[in-house]
């Protein structure tokens, strides 16, 4: 995602959400009992990482291995339930593959832009996939709305079409939040309502990051009507420039961390986090901020 100024809260708008949500997270401030207390977080386990696959000098469009994608899901393996793969094609095929065979679930989604040829490899992979039985959650797309990179019919086609070819398997669309609330075609269209919820990129400070977030879920919510809805990117930067009120740091994003995990468990909200690794081809698309969203860095060193 990226910074959008008019999605910005004020602060008279930041007091009302949080008299509205009274669930915060107090646990102090000393170094070793944060590090203590995400360690046990993550330990424990959580639903779903979003998963990185590029390395140092890859980006997408690169054909990745195997044996890559391998080596960096045994990294990941013991403290997820779900892993999310976001192209069905240039390897990241393999993903749900070599998630299923270490025992994990899988969102799998279909990467659509202005490629059309493209677009059709994608859908055709992703039902292959499904058919072949490695699919739990199918998504169509994924901020094709909010980049403009397809009018909403011709997304509208895909699901659809997704759709009718697996009858057995959730499909949703994967987009901000506030999309679901104002795009019903597509929302109708959904089984599942794929909504990421970023704070970071509306500029929210840290202080209120939580409150904002649950805001975020609850809209999602309220636009589906009842329907399944599932945080599908979530996440603080460690490092970068600051967006707004938002400013990244190592202890932000252990806190941040920490604070959606808590209440995910405590709200039974399905959420997976970005992201599991540090990619250093996203500085091109958001800035510095974009190469430090993940737990483990680039070199798969657990970061907190």
């Amino acid at each position: 995602m990226s910074y959008r100024k008019e999605r910005e809260l004020t602060a008279e708008q930041l007091s009302r959400l949080s008299e509205h949500n009274a669930l915060l997270y107090s646990y102090g401030e000393n170094g070793e009992d944060l590090h203590n207390l995400f360690m046990e977080i993550l330990q424990n386990g959580i639903h779903g990482l979003c998963f990185s696959l590029y390395e140092e000098g890859q980006q997408p469009g690169d054909i990745i291995p195997e044996a890559q994608i391998r080596r960096r899901m045994e990294i990941i393996r013991p403290y997820t339930q779900w892993v999310r793969s976001f192209s069905c094609i240039e390897g990241n095929e393999l993903i749900p593959k070599v998630a299923r065979d270490m025992g994990m679930k899988t969102l799998v989604g279909a990467w659509l832009g202005h490629d059309r040829d493209k677009n059709e490899q994608e859908i055709a992979a992703l039902i292959q996939m499904a058919q072949d039985g490695l699919v739990d959650i199918a998504a169509v797309g994924n901020e094709v709305l909010y980049r403009k990179d397809l009018e909403e019919e011709e997304l509208l086609q895909h699901i659809q079409t997704v759709k009718a070819a697996l009858p057995n398997v959730p499909v949703g669309y994967v987009d901000a939040y506030y999309e679901f609330s104002i795009r019903p075609a597509i929302t109708a269209a959904c089984d599942v309502i794929l909504a990421n919820c970023y704070p970071y990129w509306e500029g929210t400070g840290f202080d209120h990051a939580l409150v904002h977030m649950q805001h975020m879920y609850h809209q999602a919510r309220q636009a589906g009507g009842g329907k399944r809805v599932i945080i599908t990117e979530t996440g603080w930067p460690s490092q970068g420039e600051a967006t707004g009120s938002a400013v990244p740091s190592h202890s932000n994003a252990m806190k941040y961390f920490i604070n959606t995990q808590l209440w995910a468990m405590d709200e039974n909200v399905e959420t997976f986090y970005f992201s599991s690794f540090d990619e250093s081809w996203k500085v091109s698309a958001e800035g510095e901020v974009g190469a430090y969203w993940g737990l483990w860095d680039k070199a798969g060193q657990l970061k907190f």
